[in-house]
Protein backbone atom coordinates (compact mmCIF):
# COMPACT_ATOMS: atom_id res chain seq x y z
CA UNK A 1 0.00 0.00 0.00
CA UNK A 2 1.29 3.43 -0.91
CA UNK A 3 2.05 5.87 1.89
CA UNK A 4 -0.41 8.48 0.61
CA UNK A 5 -0.92 11.58 2.71
CA UNK A 6 -2.71 14.92 2.67
CA UNK A 7 -0.65 17.55 4.46
CA UNK A 8 -2.04 20.91 5.58
CA UNK A 9 0.70 23.43 6.37
CA UNK A 10 -0.09 26.77 7.96
CA UNK A 11 1.93 29.65 9.26
CA UNK A 12 1.14 30.71 12.82
CA UNK A 13 -1.29 33.55 13.54
CA UNK A 14 -0.31 37.17 13.98
CA UNK A 15 1.80 38.31 16.94
CA UNK A 16 2.46 41.86 18.08
CA UNK A 17 6.01 41.50 16.75
CA UNK A 18 4.54 40.68 13.32
CA UNK A 19 2.34 43.75 13.57
CA UNK A 20 5.22 46.00 14.61
CA UNK A 21 7.70 44.62 12.08
CA UNK A 22 10.02 43.19 14.74
CA UNK A 23 12.12 40.19 13.71
CA UNK A 24 11.19 37.02 15.59
CA UNK A 25 13.07 33.96 14.34
CA UNK A 26 13.71 30.82 16.37
CA UNK A 27 15.02 32.68 19.40
CA UNK A 28 11.94 34.82 20.09
CA UNK A 29 8.98 33.03 21.68
CA UNK A 30 6.01 35.37 21.37
CA UNK A 31 2.26 34.89 21.88
CA UNK A 32 -0.50 35.48 19.39
CA UNK A 33 -2.21 38.84 19.64
CA UNK A 34 -5.98 39.37 19.41
CA UNK A 35 -5.91 39.28 15.61
CA UNK A 36 -3.83 36.10 15.66
CA UNK A 37 -6.27 34.41 18.03
CA UNK A 38 -9.14 35.43 15.75
CA UNK A 39 -7.28 34.01 12.75
CA UNK A 40 -6.86 30.75 14.67
CA UNK A 41 -10.62 30.62 15.32
CA UNK A 42 -11.34 31.30 11.63
CA UNK A 43 -9.02 28.52 10.52
CA UNK A 44 -10.54 26.12 13.02
CA UNK A 45 -14.08 26.95 11.93
CA UNK A 46 -13.17 26.32 8.30
CA UNK A 47 -11.34 23.02 8.86
CA UNK A 48 -12.80 21.56 12.05
CA UNK A 49 -14.56 18.83 10.07
CA UNK A 50 -11.29 17.55 8.62
CA UNK A 51 -10.29 14.40 10.50
CA UNK A 52 -6.62 15.03 11.25
CA UNK A 53 -4.63 11.99 12.33
CA UNK A 54 -1.78 14.05 13.74
CA UNK A 55 -0.62 17.63 14.27
CA UNK A 56 3.02 18.69 14.16
CA UNK A 57 4.13 22.04 15.55
CA UNK A 58 7.38 23.83 16.27
CA UNK A 59 8.66 24.31 19.82
CA UNK A 60 7.59 27.98 19.77
CA UNK A 61 4.28 28.61 21.49
CA UNK A 62 2.78 30.77 18.74
CA UNK A 63 2.35 27.61 16.65
CA UNK A 64 0.54 25.68 19.39
CA UNK A 65 -1.72 28.64 20.10
CA UNK A 66 -2.64 28.75 16.40
CA UNK A 67 -4.06 25.22 16.37
CA UNK A 68 -5.04 24.86 20.03
CA UNK A 69 -8.70 24.32 19.15
CA UNK A 70 -7.83 21.13 17.25
CA UNK A 71 -5.78 19.90 20.20
CA UNK A 72 -8.78 20.63 22.43
CA UNK A 73 -10.79 18.32 20.17
CA UNK A 74 -8.40 15.53 21.08
CA UNK A 75 -6.19 15.46 17.99
CA UNK A 76 -2.78 14.06 18.85
CA UNK A 77 0.11 16.49 18.42
CA UNK A 78 3.88 16.45 18.55
CA UNK A 79 6.35 19.27 19.14
CA UNK A 80 9.21 19.19 16.64
CA UNK A 81 11.99 21.78 17.14
CA UNK A 82 13.11 20.93 13.60
CA UNK A 83 10.06 22.94 12.44
CA UNK A 84 11.22 26.10 14.22
CA UNK A 85 11.73 29.32 12.32
CA UNK A 86 15.15 30.08 10.89
CA UNK A 87 17.48 31.80 13.35
CA UNK A 88 17.90 35.42 12.35
CA UNK A 89 20.85 35.82 14.72
CA UNK A 90 21.62 39.41 15.69
CA UNK A 91 18.41 40.64 14.03
CA UNK A 92 16.08 38.80 16.39
CA UNK A 93 13.98 41.05 18.60
CA UNK A 94 14.92 44.15 16.61
CA UNK A 95 12.73 46.47 14.59
CA UNK A 96 13.36 46.41 10.87
CA UNK A 97 14.84 49.88 10.53
CA UNK A 98 17.10 50.80 7.61
CA UNK A 99 20.25 49.14 8.97
CA UNK A 100 18.51 45.91 10.02
CA UNK A 101 16.62 45.76 6.74
CA UNK A 102 19.88 46.15 4.82
CA UNK A 103 21.52 43.27 6.74
CA UNK A 104 18.46 41.13 6.08
CA UNK A 105 18.34 41.99 2.40
CA UNK A 106 22.04 41.26 1.89
CA UNK A 107 21.50 37.75 3.22
CA UNK A 108 18.39 37.19 1.12
CA UNK A 109 20.21 38.43 -1.99
CA UNK A 110 22.95 35.87 -1.36
CA UNK A 111 20.33 33.14 -1.05
CA UNK A 112 18.63 34.25 -4.24
CA UNK A 113 22.01 33.96 -5.95
CA UNK A 114 22.39 30.37 -4.78
CA UNK A 115 24.69 30.97 -1.80
CA UNK A 116 22.87 28.85 0.77
CA UNK A 117 25.69 28.73 3.34
CA UNK A 118 25.39 32.45 4.10
CA UNK A 119 23.72 33.57 7.34
CA UNK A 120 23.02 36.76 9.23
CA UNK A 121 25.62 37.10 12.01
CA UNK A 122 25.01 34.37 14.62
CA UNK A 123 22.10 33.13 12.55
CA UNK A 124 21.27 30.06 10.54
CA UNK A 125 21.92 29.35 6.88
CA UNK A 126 19.23 28.04 4.51
CA UNK A 127 21.17 24.78 4.22
CA UNK A 128 21.16 24.37 8.00
CA UNK A 129 17.45 25.15 8.11
CA UNK A 130 16.58 22.65 5.41
CA UNK A 131 18.81 19.94 6.85
CA UNK A 132 16.81 19.94 10.08
CA UNK A 133 13.57 20.10 8.11
CA UNK A 134 14.57 16.88 6.37
CA UNK A 135 14.67 15.23 9.80
CA UNK A 136 11.13 16.46 10.50
CA UNK A 137 9.87 15.40 7.08
CA UNK A 138 11.35 11.91 7.38
CA UNK A 139 9.57 11.47 10.71
CA UNK A 140 6.26 12.72 9.33
CA UNK A 141 6.41 10.51 6.26
CA UNK A 142 7.48 7.43 8.20
CA UNK A 143 4.23 7.29 10.16
CA UNK A 144 2.12 5.17 7.82
CA UNK A 145 -1.05 5.38 9.91
CA UNK A 146 -1.08 9.18 9.70
CA UNK A 147 -2.86 9.99 6.45
CA UNK A 148 -4.18 13.49 7.09
CA UNK A 149 -1.70 15.78 8.80
CA UNK A 150 -1.70 19.38 10.01
CA UNK A 151 1.61 21.23 10.38
CA UNK A 152 1.91 24.68 11.96
CA UNK A 153 5.19 26.52 11.51
CA UNK A 154 6.79 29.84 10.53
CA UNK A 155 7.21 32.11 7.51
CA UNK A 156 10.78 31.66 6.26
CA UNK A 157 10.79 28.04 7.43
CA UNK A 158 7.60 27.44 5.45
CA UNK A 159 9.19 28.85 2.29
CA UNK A 160 12.12 26.48 2.75
CA UNK A 161 9.91 23.46 3.41
CA UNK A 162 7.79 24.12 0.32
CA UNK A 163 11.00 24.13 -1.75
CA UNK A 164 12.00 20.85 -0.14
CA UNK A 165 8.65 19.21 -0.86
CA UNK A 166 8.62 20.35 -4.48
CA UNK A 167 12.32 19.61 -5.10
CA UNK A 168 12.98 23.27 -5.87
CA UNK A 169 16.24 25.08 -5.29
CA UNK A 170 16.28 27.30 -2.23
CA UNK A 171 16.65 30.39 -4.42
CA UNK A 172 12.96 29.85 -5.24
CA UNK A 173 11.93 30.46 -1.61
CA UNK A 174 10.57 33.94 -2.16
CA UNK A 175 8.22 32.69 -4.86
CA UNK A 176 6.15 31.19 -2.05
CA UNK A 177 4.35 33.94 -0.19
CA UNK A 178 2.99 33.42 3.30
CA UNK A 179 0.30 35.05 5.41
CA UNK A 180 -0.47 34.56 9.09
CA UNK A 181 -2.66 31.43 9.13
CA UNK A 182 -2.40 31.10 5.35
CA UNK A 183 -2.67 27.50 4.13
CA UNK A 184 -0.46 25.41 1.85
CA UNK A 185 -2.10 22.09 1.01
CA UNK A 186 -0.17 19.14 -0.40
CA UNK A 187 -1.02 15.69 -1.66
CA UNK A 188 1.72 13.07 -1.25
CA UNK A 189 1.31 9.97 -3.43
CA UNK A 190 4.06 8.00 -1.73
CA UNK A 191 6.78 9.47 -3.90
CA UNK A 192 6.00 13.02 -4.95
CA UNK A 193 4.23 16.06 -3.51
CA UNK A 194 1.55 17.96 -5.41
CA UNK A 195 0.71 21.51 -4.35
CA UNK A 196 -3.08 21.83 -4.16
CA UNK A 197 -3.47 25.17 -2.37
CA UNK A 198 -0.96 27.99 -2.17
CA UNK A 199 -1.18 30.49 0.70
CA UNK A 200 -4.96 30.08 0.69
CA UNK A 201 -6.62 32.64 2.96
CA UNK A 202 -10.28 32.13 2.02
CA UNK A 203 -11.01 31.01 5.58
CA UNK A 204 -9.76 34.36 6.92
CA UNK A 205 -12.42 36.22 4.98
CA UNK A 206 -15.18 34.65 7.06
CA UNK A 207 -15.88 36.22 10.44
Amino acid sequence: MKNNKIIYIVRHGETNFNKLGIVQGSGVDTDLNEIGLLQAIMFYNAYKNVVFDKIYISSLRRTKQSIQAFINMGVSYEIMPELNEISWGVLEGKSQDFNEREVYQLAVNEWNNGNYDVAVENGETPNQLQNRQRIALDKILSSKDEKTILVCMHGRALKSLVCLLLNNELNKMDEYQHTNLGLYLFNFDGQNFELLKRNDVAHLMKV
